[in-house]
């Protein structure tokens, strides 16, 4: 089953899903404000997003400016990283989409239609 990580009030988390769901893809909702996934979690979906940690941070979020993220993380061991990542929904970029074996973070309409149809 296909996990999507997103949050209801977020513009490109609606333009995903409604995506996914004109494609007739099923996918289970998760709050990622609320049950960010576990930092196992979030080293896979990097990894099969082939991206880096860094990537996943949600770099125009208000939590990540008040944070100072920016300056913190050139210091951030990928634990720590991981760590500060799923104890905090908000920092996280979003949409994280992962079926356990491939990975999107963010929408991007080709990308989609590639990995996801």
């Amino acid at each position: 089953m296909i996990k999507f990580y997103g949050y209801k009030k977020c513009g490109t988390c609606r333009k995903a899903e409604l995506f996914l769901q004109r494609a007739g893809v099923d996918f289970e909702f998760v709050d990622i404000t609320e049950h960010p996934p576990a930092a196992a979690e979030l080293a896979a979906i990097a990894a099969h997003a082939k991206i880096s940690l860094n990537k996943l941070f949600n770099t125009s979020g208000v939590q990540y400016r008040e944070l100072n993220i920016k300056q913190r993380l050139p210091a951030l061991t990928e634990q720590e990283i991981l760590v500060l990542l799923a104890g905090n929904g908000r920092l996280i970029k979003r949409p994280l989409i992962t079926d356990g074996e491939r990975a999107t973070v963010g929408f991007d309409e080709a990308q989609f239609a590639q990995i996801w149809r």
